[in-house]
C-alpha cells in the first residue's frame, strides 16, 4: 500500500526531482515508511510506501532487469505468486519477493493486457521507455483511487487530488458544472472531480500516453450480467459463495505486518472476522466504534460478535465534539466535500486500529453486491404496486395524494418522509423520480431550480444530476434487482471505496475488501433475483453461507448501517452556528445559492415542518471544502461547534 504520483513533459521540459519530492510530500500519510523517485528527463515517477509484504525489497520506484520499464504500484496482488511462477517459467527473472516486480513482468509479457492477469486492488503507473510511453490502470472496482490531469504541455497524476496541486502550475477552481450532481447525490459519479481540469481514471478503465500527449483510455472490464438459463438450486449458490468467499479472505491474509478487522456488528464484517479466525485458528484483533447515544451505536453488536470469536477487541467512542471538530481535516483528507457522516466514525476507528495493525479487512461491498440495503426489495415492491395505481387512478387523482402528502400540515416530517418514499408520493413513469431522487437525492432537479443562483444555473446543462448514473443504468441488463446492483456497484460503491482508502490512509492504514474481489463479485450479481431477497431483506445466500460460524441473533437483526446522531445534533444553537456559516458574506459572494433559499431551509427544519439533516449536511460540507481545499484556510473547528 502507498501513493503514487507522476509527471510526463510533453515535446521536451524536464522533470524535476525536487517537483517529484514536493508531490510526494503531500501524501506522506498514505506511505510513512519510505519514499522513491525516479526521473529521466521528461518524465518522473514517485511514491510513498506503507510496508506491507516483502519489507526488506520492496521498495520503489521499481524496474525490469534493463532498466526500460519503471513502476509505482499502490495495492496488493493476491494471486501474485501463481502469477511469479508461470512468469518465471517463461524465463523473466525476478530480484524481489514483491507483487510490484510481477506487474513488471506481466506487462513485459503482455504489454497493457497485463491488466486482465491481475486480482486484487491495484493503481498503477508504468513508464515505457523503449515506447515512451506511460500506463496508467485502475482496479475494476474502484479499490484504489487513481486522479489525473491533463494539459497543452503535460500530464500530472497521483492517489490523490492535493498530489496533483501541490505540482508547480496547477491551478485550482470548483468546476461548477458539478454542483446538480453534487447536490442531488453527495458524489460525483464520473471522470469529473470539484476541480476543474482534474479527473479520475475510472474502475476497470486504464490509458496510455504517448510521448507527444495522445492520450487513449480503455475499458478491460465490465461488470458481466450473463444470467444461465438454468438456475441451480439454492444449496449450490451458498456452498459456492462459502468456498469463494472463504478462498478471497485467505487470499487477502497476504501480509508480513499485524491485520485485524474492522467490526461492525453487522453481517458483512462479522462473516470477515470469523472467516479470518477460522483460517488462521487464533484470535484476530477486532476495531470498532459508537457514539454515546445509545440509539444510534452498533457497539453492543460489535460486543456480542467479539465475544462469539474470542477476539482481541477494542473500541473508540465518538463525541459531538470530536464529529464536528474532525469535519475539516477530513474533507482536506479526501480531498473533496464528505459525502455522508459516516466518514467520521471511519476515520476514528482507523485511528485506533493504528495503534496495533497496519492492515485492516473490511465488510464493504456485501451490500451492493448481494442486494443488503432494503432499498432493493422495497423499490421492487414499490414498482409493483406502482404499476396497479396507475392502471386504477386517474392523473388528477394522484397528482392531488402527491400533492397532500408533500404539503399538508396535519402530517409531521418523519411520517411524510417515510411517505414520500412510497409510490403515492412518485412518478413511476420516471426512474430518476421513483428511485434515485427516492433514495439519494438530497436536492431533486426541482429543488435545486430554486436553490441555485441564476448565475449558477447557467453553467450547469439540464438534466447534469443524473446523466452519468442514468448512463450506467441505461447499461444495465437482466431482472430489475440486477439493474439496480449494477448501478449501484458502478457509482454509489465506488465513492464508498473512495471513502474508505483516503480515510484509512488518513490514519496510515491498509484496508482490504475481500467481498470485492472480482470474480466473487461476477458470481455474486448473477445469483437469481428470487435467491438474493427474502422479504425487505438482503444477503439471503450470504446469510446462509456463514450461519454455521455467526449466532442468529447477529445474522437476521434489523440492518442499522452505520446510523449517525447527525440529525439530532442539528438542534438548538448548532443549527443557528451552521446557518450563520452558510450565510456569511463570503459564503454568499461565491453566488452559488440564494440566501432565500437557505434562510427558508433552515426556517423549515427549525420549525419542523421538513426534514432537512441531509440537504444541511451537503451545504455544510461544501462550504467547508471551499475554505480548506480551495482557499487554503487552517480552518478552526470551532466554527461548527455549538455554544
Amino acid at each position: 500500500m502507498c501513493g503514487i504520483t507522476g509527471v510526463v513533459q510533453f515535446g521536451g521540459g524536464r522533470v524535476e526531482p525536487e517537483t517529484l519530492r514536493r508531490m510526494c510530500g503531500a501524501m506522506i500519510h498514505r506511505g510513512p515508511d519510505d519514499e522513491g523517485i525516479y526521473t529521466d528527463g521528461s518524465i518522473g515517477i514517485g511514491m510513498r510506501r506503507l510496508s506491507i509484504v516483502d519489507l526488506a525489497t520492496g521498495h520503489q520506484p521499481l524496474s525490469n532487469e534493463d532498466g526500460t520499464v519503471w513502476i509505482v504500484f499502490n495495492g496488493e496482488i493476491y494471486n501474485h505468486a501463481v502469477l511469479r511462477e508461470k512468469l518465471q517459467s517463461l524465463g523473466h527473472q525476478y530480484r524481489t519477493h514483491s507483487d510490484t516486480e510481477t506487474i513488471v513482468h506481466l506487462y513485459e509479457q503482455y504489454g497493457p493486457d497485463c491488466v486482465q492477469h491481475l486480482r486484487g486492488m491495484f493503481a498503477f503507473a508504468i513508464w515505457d521507455a523503449g515506447n515512451q510511453r506511460l500506463f496508467l490502470a485502475r482496479d475494476r472496482l474502484g479499490i484504489k483511487p487513481l486522479y489525473y490531469q491533463r494539459t497543452s504541455d503535460r500530464i500530472v497524476f497521483g492517489s490523490e487530488i492535493k498530489v496533483i496541486l501541490a505540482c508547480p502550475g496547477t491551478g485550482v477552481q470548483l468546476d461548477r458544472t458539478v454542483l446538480p450532481e453534487y447536490l442531488a447525490f453527495g458524489y460525483l459519479s464520473g471522470e469529473q472531480t470539484f476541480y476543474a481540469g482534474i479527473r479520475k481514471l475510472m474502475p476497470g478503465h486504464s490509458m496510455q500516453v504517448d510521448a507527444s500527449g495522445q492520450v487513449r483510455i480503455e475499458r478491460y472490464w465490465d461488470l458481466p450480467v450473463r444470467q444461465s438459463e438454468h438456475s441451480h438450486p439454492e444449496r449450490y449458490y451458498i456452498q459456492t459463495y462459502r468456498e469463494m468467499l472463504e478462498q478471497a479472505v485467505s487470499s487477502h491474509l497476504m501480509s508480513d505486518v499485524p491485520l485485524g478487522v474492522f467490526l461492525s456488528g453487522g453481517v458483512d464484517s462479522s462473516a470477515v472476522a470469523a472467516l479470518m479466525t477460522k483460517i488462521r485458528r487464533s484470535p484476530v484483533e477486532t476495531f470498532s466504534v459508537g457514539y454515546a447515544e445509545d440509539a444510534y451505536s452498533e457497539l453492543p453488536f460489535a460486543r456480542v460478535v467479539a465475544h462469539h470469536l474470542n477476539s482481541i477487541h477494542h473500541e473508540v467512542l465518538v463525541s459531538e465534539q470530536d464529529f464536528f471538530d474532525s469535519l475539516p481535516h477530513l474533507i482536506w483528507n479526501e480531498d473533496e466535500p464528505i459525502a455522508w457522516p459516516s466518514s467520521v466514525p471511519l476515520y476514528f476507528v482507523a485511528q485506533l486500529a493504528h495503534r496495533r495493525v497496519k492492515v485492516v479487512l473490511t465488510g464493504e461491498g456485501a451490500d451492493e453486491t448481494l442486494a443488503g440495503y432494503s432499498r432493493y426489495a422495497f423499490t421492487l415492491k414499490n414498482a409493483a404496486w406502482d404499476r396497479v395505481y396507475r392502471r386504477v387512478t386517474p392523473d388528477a387523482v394522484r397528482g392531488a395524494i402527491q400533492g397532500a402528502l408533500l404539503d399538508s400540515a396535519w402530517i409531521s416530517a418523519s411520517v411524510r418522509r417515510k411517505l414520500s418514499h412510497t409510490f403515492l408520493a412518485r412518478n413511476g413513469n420516471s426512474w430518476v423520480s421513483f428511485y434515485f431522487d427516492n433514495f439519494f437525492s438530497a436536492f431533486s432537479e426541482k429543488d435545486q431550480a430554486g436553490l441555485l443562483t441564476d448565475e449558477a444555473l447557467k453553467e450547469c446543462a439540464a438534466g447534469a444530476a443524473y446523466q452519468h448514473v442514468l448512463e450506467f443504468w441505461d447499461h444495465s441488463s437482466g431482472e430489475m434487482l440486477h439493474r439496480l446492483l449494477y448501478t449501484d456497484i458502478k457509482t454509489y460503491l465506488v465513492e464508498l471505496l473512495m471513502k474508505q482508502d483516503n480515510v484509512s490512509m488518513a490514519a496510515s492504514i491498509e484496508s482490504r475488501v475481500p467481498f470485492l474481489d472480482h470474480v466473487l463479485v461476477e458470481f455474486a450479481t448473477n445469483i437469481p433475483q428470487n435467491l438474493q431477497l427474502g422479504g425487505l431483506a438482503g444477503k439471503r445466500i450470504l446469510k446462509k453461507a456463514v450461519q454455521d460460524l455467526l449466532p442468529h441473533s447477529i445474522l437476521y437483526r434489523q440492518k442499522l448501517g452505520f446510523p449517525t446522531p447527525w440529525s439530532r445534533w442539528l438542534g438548538g444553537p448548532r443549527l443557528d452556528v451552521i446557518r450563520k456559516l452558510l450565510l456569511e458574506p463570503r459564503s454568499v459572494e461565491r453566488a452559488l445559492f440564494r440566501p432565500s433559499a437557505l434562510e427558508r431551509l433552515f426556517e423549515e427544519h427549525r420549525s419542523g415542518r421538513r426534514d432537512h439533516y441531509d440537504r444541511i449536511w451537503r451545504l455544510l460540507n461544501l462550504e467547508l471544502w471551499h475554505r480548506v481545499c480551495l482557499e487554503k484556510e487552517e480552518y478552526e473547528p470551532v466554527s461548527v461547534t455549538a455554544r
